[in-house]
């Protein structure tokens, strides 16, 4: 281990048992925590009704500052516990909010002039209309029931952003929505983003019509990010806060404090400040990568200087960032509802860290599960 590296991040990393390999988990351990803590079902049920009031993008930046003060000021983590806990964890409120949205926008009750499907506008609160919370209640409780199973059974992945992708794929199912999406005739595939470009609406009997506007008014593409789909555009900024999330690891010890100011930075494109990029599916795992290789042990990368580390945080940012933009064009692009794909992005890439833990070329997957030191 490098002797530049701080006390503080030398704690971290050596207080992991570090082993290559994996470890599973069991249903005994699902089923403990499932029917011995009964009182996390009525927090998810809660914060799931609370992601459905606040908006799923609102709550997810509660989420972030979680996150972030946890990191930064509870040096026991409880902090970090509650940002991604059966309350406000983004399995919970935000991707509840992304189905009550979805919900919502079939019954007609969103009229807010979102320029994509209303299916979509995971910024707007939508209050305390009782089968709004309901919806949000029922999602909140779906989003514990597959993280836990997931986490418990140590599933090497990110169970909480498996679960947003999972759960927005039921709520797409649930309520009538095409679960990938239609492709207009006006596109050369899924990752012709050209149409929108153009400013090309949909051909008559594509797709229904929402917001009082007819299914032949929609765009023909609807890019996830308008600012920010271009290939060079996200692989710039995901090579940049693949980097920051690692040094923001070097300076706190913690893989998170990037994630929470990555997703507090939203506020601000909740509030509508033009161009704000999306990078916490570039900052999570770039902090991720960057403490497993400078992890010590006998796998083939191991006891990185931190230098070198950011060089992997930087690839591991990128990574995320051209991950989430495929991903978006996929399930996003040409559907009705919020598919969200940083979520996509992050637990597909630390699936990739898990199976390189796996394989002995990483020493440690740090906090992801089967494969955390």
């Amino acid at each position: 281990m490098s002797a530049s590296l701080t006390p503080e991040l030398l704690a971290f990393v050596e207080s992991f048992v570090l082993q290559v390999g994996y470890e599973a988990g069991s249903i005994d351990a699902v089923t403990d925590v499932l029917i011995g803590t009964p009182e996390i079902w009525l927090g998810a049920a809660a914060g799931g009704a609370f992601g459905a009031a606040l908006g799923a993008l609102p709550a997810f930046a509660f989420t972030g500052f979680l996150v972030m003060g946890g990191t930064l000021f509870d040096a026991g983590g409880s902090g970090v516990d509650i940002g991604f806990g059966p309350v406000f964890g983004p399995h919970i409120s935000f991707a509840a909010g992304a189905a009550a949205a979805a919900y919502a926008s079939k019954q007609g009750y969103m009229q807010s002039g979102f320029d994509y499907h209303n299916g979509k506008d995971i910024t707007v609160a939508l209050g305390s209309k009782p089968d709004i919370l309901a919806v949000g209640a029922a999602f909140g409780l779906i989003g514990v029931l597959i993280e836990t199973t997931f986490r418990f059974l140590a599933v090497p992945t990110d169970p909480i952003a498996f679960t947003v992708v999972a759960s927005a794929l039921i709520h797409r199912a649930v309520f009538g929505y095409s679960v990938i999406g239609v492709v207009s005739d006006k596109a050369d595939g899924y990752f012709d983003m050209g149409p929108f470009e153009r400013e090309e609406t949909r051909a008559a009997g594509e797709v229904p019509g929402d917001g009082g506007k007819e299914g032949a008014d929609r765009l023909a593409v609807e890019p996830w990010l308008p600012n920010m789909y271009k290939w060079s555009h996200v692989a710039s900024i995901g090579i940049v806060a693949g980097i920051a999330g690692g040094y923001a690891g070097i300076q706190s010890g913690s893989p998170f404090l990037g994630f929470g100011i990555s997703a507090a930075t939203l506020l601000f494109l909740n509030l509508g400040v033009g161009k704000i990029p999306v990078t916490h599916h570039m900052t999570l795992p770039g902090a991720t990568a960057y403490f497993a290789v400078i992890a010590e042990g006998d796998a083939a990368i191991s006891g990185l200087d931190p230098a070198f580390g950011l060089v992997f945080a930087g690839i591991f940012g990128l990574l995320g960032a051209l991950i989430g933009e495929a991903f978006q064009r996929i399930f996003y692009a040409h559907g009705d509802t919020h598919v969200d794909p940083p979520a996509a992005a992050i637990f597909i890439v630390h699936s990739i860290i898990a199976l390189l833990v796996i394989l002995g070329i990483f020493q440690t997957g740090v906090w992801v599960p089967g494969v955390a030191g």
